[in-house]
């Protein structure tokens, strides 16, 4: 058990250490000048600021022990080797391959992969290229204005987070639209506006049995229809991300229109696979290339650079530090980018579905905390939302704020105080303010004093992006898998599972048949007996009134 390892001892008693310090101290005079020197991190185009974080050289060395007792080295070469690192289900988990070049030479469970990858990859950029172009119409003749990408969780949110982000480097391309709820509302305010001649829909799910998707993509298929297409024209209109090419010819889609990905591609692992095809439609495929280039390099900063200057493995080290010894149950995740703006959603699924989980590889109990809840907004709106909790909350919450040194937008002044923002509050959680300092200022009333007093030695780490392009958001999103794979390797948490998913899935199948009157009442506790009795009685009142 990690737990056992002499460096997590030592680091358990180190952090009792560290109850007593405020990191204020340790930037006093030219202490601060080296520690800003040290604690900084650079790769890929990203630079990361980590010197405001609860640590000291002592609690860094601590750290890289314990990854090397814990044999994370060894375990992250046995996933890009391509060996069975998802356990539960004996499977690899090589999304690495998909971003790589052929004569990287990957292979799965031993089975090279490279070729596989690249034949999917052209056939992206052939479709991709025909849509943009005007080549792919729609039953009419006319071309497509508009993609509805049909999926969710890993098929949703990692296309929908790089598309809204790139969003300004694909403007010849079709508008992108994206359904994921099974809640009908979700498609019906998104195929309202859409004319169908010139609407497109992808359908994204391995297995083309997903409950919420397959729903929303039969809707979908029943709203062509009832727009004037013919069951013959569906095939220019629906094209299909599966494992599963009968299902996928039943449901009605050419199978020629079908783009496979693997067994060995977990979903919040699969915008570089063909789930990421309406990423390429939106930005072309070119751009989309770009993506995968950052993202190998990044790749390969992980798999070489020293764990001191490794960027996963700091972060990762630093998320345990923070959750297992500092008893932080959640992470701020604060982009200063207004593009950026799904991207604490997506890192909630990849970190949390990932690592949210209590039993160890070996099955035994993890015996620390473990999968922060991640969360956040962008900045400047957080500031006038949680930021005061962070800064005057009574719980510790470490904070990521991710910048880009370059503007998006070329509107005068906006980036200058927009990184003022940012840098300033990363001061302020570290610097807090003192009721001497408050004084000072002119503060006379005694009894608000207590009030204007911030704590401060709240720690957080800063990334910077030279600028917000594909190449550099596919190192930011690899940064991020590698970071969470870190933390799992040492919680020794299988990161590629998740069972509790399937759990809620197989629930919830009697409970449709029930509701809808196929099937009689199955066991439950009661209190889920009487929610479907509740449900049972406004369906019934609802029928009576029409």
């Amino acid at each position: 058990m990690t737990t056992t390892l002499p460096a997590w001892q030592a680091l358990r008693a180190h952090a009792e250490t560290m109850h007593h310090t405020h990191m204020r101290d340790w930037f006093d005079g030219p202490h601060g000048l080296a520690r800003a020197d040290r604690f900084i991190a650079e790769a890929c185009g990203l630079t990361l600021d980590y010197a405001k974080n609860r640590i000291t050289g002592e609690t860094l060395q601590l750290l890289l022990d314990l990854a090397a007792q814990a044999r994370v080295c060894e375990r992250r070469d046995a996933m890009f080797a391509g060996e069975p690192v998802n356990t539960t289900e004996h499977r690899a988990a090589l999304h690495v391959a998909l971003r790589a070049y052929p004569e990287d030479g990957y292979r799965a469970l031993g089975m090279p992969v490279g070729e596989d990858v690249a034949a999917v990859l052209g056939q992206m950029e052939r479709f991709a290229d025909a849509v943009r172009s005007g080549a792919w119409t729609g039953f009419d003749g006319r071309a497509i204005t508009d993609v509805v990408n049909i999926g969710i969780g890993g098929s949703d949110l990692g296309p929908r987070m790089v598309c809204r982000a790139l969003a300004s480097a694909g403007s010849a391309g079709p508008r992108m639209h994206f359904v994921a709820n099974v809640d009908g509302s979700d498609l019906a305010r998104t195929l309202a506006p859409l004319d169908a001649a010139t609407t497109l829909v992808i359908v994204c799910s391995k297995t083309f049995t997903t409950l919420e998707t397959m729903a929303n993509a039969g809707t979908a298929r029943d709203w062509f229809v009832q727009q004037g297409a013919s069951r013959a024209d569906l095939a220019r209109h629906f094209v299909a991300v599966s494992t599963n090419r009968d299902a996928v010819a039943a449901f009605g889609i050419d199978p020629a229109n079908m783009f496979p990905f693997w067994d060995w591609v977990g979903g919040r692992f699969s915008l570089w696979s063909a789930v990421g095809l309406s990423i390429a439609v939106a930005v072309g495929f070119a751009r989309f290339r770009k993506l995968l280039d950052g993202a190998r390099a990044m790749d390969l900063h992980f798999a070489s650079a020293p764990a001191a200057q490794n960027l996963p493995m700091l972060l990762g080290l630093l998320d345990v530090w923070y959750r297992s010894f500092l008893g932080a149950g959640s992470r701020c995740v604060a982009p200063y980018c207004e593009p950026l703006e799904l991207l604490p959603a997506f890192l909630q699924q990849l970190e949390m579905e990932s690592n949210g989980k209590s039993v160890r590889l070996d099955g035994g109990s993890i015996q620390a905390g473990s999968a922060p809840v991640v969360w956040g907004t962008t900045g400047t709106n957080g500031q006038h939302a949680y930021f005061q909790m962070m800064h005057q909350g009574s719980q510790l919450v470490p904070v990521d704020f991710i910048a880009t040194l370059e503007p998006v937008s070329d509107l005068p002044g906006h980036h200058t105080k927009l990184l003022a923002n940012c840098f300033a509050q990363g001061e302020a959680l570290l610097r807090g303010r003192t009721a001497a300092e408050v004084r000072s200022e002119g503060v006379s009333d005694e009894a608000l004093v207590p009030h204007l007093v911030f704590e401060g030695n709240r720690p957080s780490n800063t990334l910077l992006l030279r600028r917000l392009d594909p190449w550099h958001l596919g190192a930011l999103l690899a940064l991020a898998e590698h970071r969470t794979f870190v933390q799992g390797a040492l919680w020794q948490i299988n990161s590629f599972d998740q069972w509790g998913v399937e759990l809620g899935k197989k629930l919830a199948a009697p409970i449709q048949r029930e509701l809808e009157g196929t099937a009689a009442a199955a066991p439950h506790d009661a209190s889920t007996a009487a929610l479907i009795r509740r449900a049972q009685a406004a369906q019934s009142a609802q029928s009576a009134a029409a």
